[in-house]
């Protein structure tokens, strides 16, 4: 048979030409204190890992339900929406992949941030989306008054990631009411670690949006279970949106994968949903970690841009971050460093254990006092 000189000759030109996302690392290595995919420092809901053990049996044989009718039913309870009203995927990634195919193919750029989810401008890449990249003012502030110009559907994270600088919800009322011919997506992936549970929401909060889906027919709010559910090994997301807007989305998954939610994932979301006191009492636990975490690199002073998520994004003007990320490598604490403009001289610290943190603090420490080249 003739073998070809080059494998790549085989790809399509299409895939000769993407430059793919970089998850963050998952180590092999054991012992590692791993601060760096933002995932949650808690095991998911023991309710939820109870259904999965109940659940792992003959059943398995069978496919699941093509429309996770009860799942979509929870939500939409858990929301005080309808079933039609909501979308689940095989993570959000794949419910975003999925809205960027049926939403934002239009003869206009879409609008995104310049620091924001590195998978937008792939998903663009991939679907060939013309995109604008709207720069954070300079306090890596996402500023509405940018975003009110002609485009072809907008979306951003709230809070922003890797900022974690949340955008209160009258500033996105101010954006639908300004771009009514847009689909404009919201990426709450780290929104319920915005605020404690027992906190007021009023306009001038950084809170969920999902309620105004009933008001606005063009908003489309995603949520994932990886983060404040603790579920990132099970890949759950979902997407809560008027009822045209989830049609189209179901148009394009029915013509991908008929399949996306698997039978133990339905379950476990399920369960974690019915288990509101395990949730809350977790992420608040997170919240208070993270001021803890804030007060002390700020002790040893860093600058932390202000958080409403399960992370810290900070700098240090005598430390160099990338020596910075490596020095704490060696000492066995992963943290997340990004080589982009603007943010070069920040890590990105996920918010861990208080042990976990403490344990980061003291190195830190350390390594300034010992005078450690970084």
């Amino acid at each position: 048979m003739k073998k070809t000189n080059d494998n790549a000759s085989l790809w399509s030109p299409l895939v000769n030409g993407l430059d793919p996302y970089v998850p963050g690392e998952q180590p092999a290595t054991e012992g590692l204190i791993k601060l760096n995919t933002n995932e949650s420092p808690y095991p998911p809901s023991p309710q939820a890992l109870a259904a999965i053990a109940d659940a792992a049996g003959d059943k398995l044989r069978l496919y699941p339900d093509p429309e996770s009718s009860r799942l979509k039913a929870t939500i939409a309870d858990y929301f005080a929406v309808e079933s039609e009203n909501v979308f689940v995927g095989n993570g959000s990634d794949e419910v975003l992949a999925h809205a960027f195919n049926a939403f934002f193919r239009q003869d206009k750029p879409i609008l995104f941030p310049d620091l924001t989810y590195s998978f937008y401008p792939v998903y663009c890449q991939l679907y060939n989306i013309d995109y604008q990249l709207t720069p954070l003012n300079a306090d890596f502030e996402i500023d509405i008054a940018d975003y009110k110009v002609p485009n072809g559907g907008i979306i951003f994270p709230n809070p922003n990631a890797p900022t974690a600088i949340g955008l209160v919800r009258q500033s996105i009322i101010d954006l639908l009411e300004a771009n009514p011919d847009s689909v404009v997506i919201v990426d709450e992936a780290y929104i319920d670690y915005a605020q404690r549970s027992n906190a007021e929401i009023t306009a001038d909060s950084v809170a969920s949006v999902v309620d105004l889906v009933q008001q606005y027919n063009n908003l489309l709010v995603v949520h994932t279970l990886s983060k404040s559910r603790a579920f990132a090994g099970m890949r759950i997301g979902y997407a809560i949106g008027h009822p045209h807007l989830i049609d189209g989305l179901q148009r394009v998954k029915n013509s991908f994968n008929s399949y996306p939610v698997d039978r133990l994932a339905e379950i476990a979301a399920i369960a974690s949903f019915q288990d509101e006191s395990y949730f809350q009492s977790t992420k608040d636990k997170v919240i208070a970690s993270r001021q803890l975490l804030v007060d002390g690199l700020e002790a040893l002073n860093f600058d932390c841009l202000p958080s409403s998520a399960n992370f810290v994004l900070v700098t240090q003007n005598n430390l160099n971050a990338k020596q910075l990320a490596e020095q704490l490598r060696e000492h066995k604490i992963i943290v997340r460093y990004f080589a982009t403009p603007r943010i070069a001289e920040f890590i990105r610290i996920t918010i861990g254990t208080e042990e976990q943190n403490q344990q980061l603090l003291a190195v830190v420490s350390d390594l300034l006092s010992n005078n450690v080249k970084i």
